[in-house]
């Protein structure tokens, strides 16, 4: 009872959202829909969460198709993070996952409409979650065509993430979603390498770390040679970065979402 009295009290400041599961160490897991999109999202918040702390905040981006039940149930986000937190091999940290598309068919980007809610959430999530309201503090990450929305709004809204995370994803825009019919010079403007390239400028003002991670369980649209080729650029550039190949399917996901959260927050 009293968990759950303090899971509705958390869920109080997030309007809409309720609770929905919870981690083994009393982390809360809370479900509701986010401004700008439509369709359900979550909200880990850590054990011991405390409206007098500031937390971290990692926005996780789900694949197409699919939904941000991936890191709920498919990653199970919720008990790595709350023993590693227990443990204190990784800083408490908040994390939103939001969902794009009107439907859990939706087979697009994490564009248009759905990069503007993205960078929409930041200042609404700050606003409503004891968070350390500073690019310092933000990781911007993604499965697949997440992985391609993390690395692509990431560039395109520096300011925003001091770092970005690629899980299994591919790095040239497809054709669909709101790229379905974009001419060539729109294309450019979502294109990792290119993106890279052109601001090196604003990358210098504004240092960013990379994780890329890949393997063989979604190479039919992710090639891992993708990731590879990625890393090299950032290489060529001087830019920071770390790469992991995974060589095992079975819990690859799982097992770069673990990787990928202690690259961002895990403590010394």
């Amino acid at each position: 009872m009293l968990a759950l009295a303090a899971a509705l009290a958390t869920a109080a400041l997030l309007p809409g959202f309720a609770p929905a599961a919870q981690g083994p160490a009393g982390g809360q897991v809370l479900r509701g829909t986010f401004p700008g999109t439509v369709r359900t999202g979550f909200v880990y918040l850590p054990p011991g969460f405390d409206v007098a702390e500031r937390y971290p905040v990692v926005y996780l981006l789900h694949g197409m198709p699919g939904s941000p039940d991936e890191y709920v149930d498919g990653t199970q986000l919720a008990e790595f993070a709350d023993t590693e937190i227990a443990e204190g091999s990784l800083r408490p940290f908040i994390a939103v996952m939001p969902a794009a598309g009107t439907s859990r068919d939706y087979n697009g980007e994490w564009a248009g409409q759905w990069e503007r809610a993205v960078v929409d959430l930041v200042p609404w999530v700050d606003a409503h979650l004891p968070t350390v309201a500073a690019r310092s503090a933000r990781v911007l990450a993604g499965l697949s065509a997440g992985a391609f929305g993390a690395v692509d709004i990431g560039l395109r809204h520096l300011d925003l993430f001091a770092t970005i995370e690629s899980w299994s994803g591919y790095f040239d825009p497809l054709h669909d979603g709101p790229f379905k019919d974009a001419p060539r010079t729109v294309l450019a403007e979502h294109d990792p390498t290119q993106l890279v390239r052109g601001e090196r400028r604003l990358l210098a003002r504004y240092p960013t770390r990379f994780y890329l991670s890949t393997g063989p369980l979604h190479s039919h649209w992710a090639k891992p040679a993708q990731t590879i080729a990625f890393a090299a650029e950032l290489r060529g550039l001087g830019l920071r970065y770390t790469l992991r190949v995974f060589r095992d399917k079975k819990g690859e996901w799982r097992a770069q979402l673990d990787d990928g959260l202690s690259f961002a927050l895990g403590t010394p």
